[in-house]
């Protein structure tokens, strides 16, 4: 008896160490993606273009050139421009791609990565000339990526950071957020939808959990930075802006 209880005992034993040997490799793959994506991260600032000033817009008659992005795009093609957003930690390239899927799990050099690439609808015109403008970035639990987008999910926060930065090779637009919200990607697609429809602006004032009166018009382009939320089965955070004319 005391055989059979031994032999259970060490079972258990085994199991439970087995458990705690695999959660602990769990955790050190997620570590690892973490410390890749903050290496990557690193190496691709030193072709950050220089900050500006907020507010700030384009002045058309004025010729813009962020040579770090010039400088880029030789060694990695698929990059359109880099994304900023004070307070935050999204300070980011993004990429163009012909389909939706190849960045979703892929870095900047085209290897497979958890957090893949903050990239840009396939859709839409890499000038951002679309009426809708979207980006895509993974909700990385370190708030890297674009995990800290649900900063702005507290109104105070909403209230108090208003602008973030597009640059482009030869544009720098400033963005006005507009509204933030939740949605079911499933049952609210006019969000995803490039060309915006004539109750698009009313729409969002009535249902963002936080909304700023700008006036919009239909003469306005908006950009949508998306990414997953976990309130409930595929839930997506959206923050909405417009680019300052």
């Amino acid at each position: 008896m005391k055989t059979i209880k031994t032999i259970i005992c060490v079972i258990l034993a085994l199991c439970f160490i087995g458990v705690i040997a695999y959660s602990g490799y769990q955790i050190w793959l997620i570590q690892s993606d973490y410390d890749e994506e903050s290496k990557i991260h690193d190496m691709v600032m030193e072709y950050k273009p220089d900050e500006v000033q907020y507010p700030q817009a384009q002045n058309s008659e004025e010729k813009i050139v962020n040579q770090g992005l010039i400088d880029m795009q030789g060694t990695y093609p698929d990059v359109v421009g880099w994304l900023t957003i004070p307070n935050t930690n999204i300070d980011y390239p993004f990429v163009w791609y012909q389909d939706n899927d190849y960045y979703l799990r892929r870095d900047i050099y085209g290897n497979y990565a958890l957090a893949g690439t903050i990239f840009m609808d396939c859709r839409c015109e890499k000038d951002f000339s679309s009426q809708n403008t979207i980006l895509y970035g993974h909700h990385m639990k370190n708030d890297s990526m674009f995990g800290s987008l649900k900063f702005f999910g507290d109104e105070f926060f909403f209230e108090e950071n208003k602008y973030g930065t597009v640059y482009l090779p030869n544009a720098t637009l400033t963005l006005e957020f507009f509204a933030y919200t939740v949605i079911n990607p499933d049952t609210e697609k006019e969000i995803y939808n490039v060309q915006l429809s004539d109750t698009y602006f009313d729409y969002i004032e009535q249902y963002a959990r936080h909304y700023r009166d700008l006036g919009l018009t239909e003469a306005d382009r908006v950009v949508t930075l998306s990414t997953c939320a976990y309130e409930f089965e595929d839930a997506r955070m959206v923050l909405l802006a417009r680019i300052k004319a």
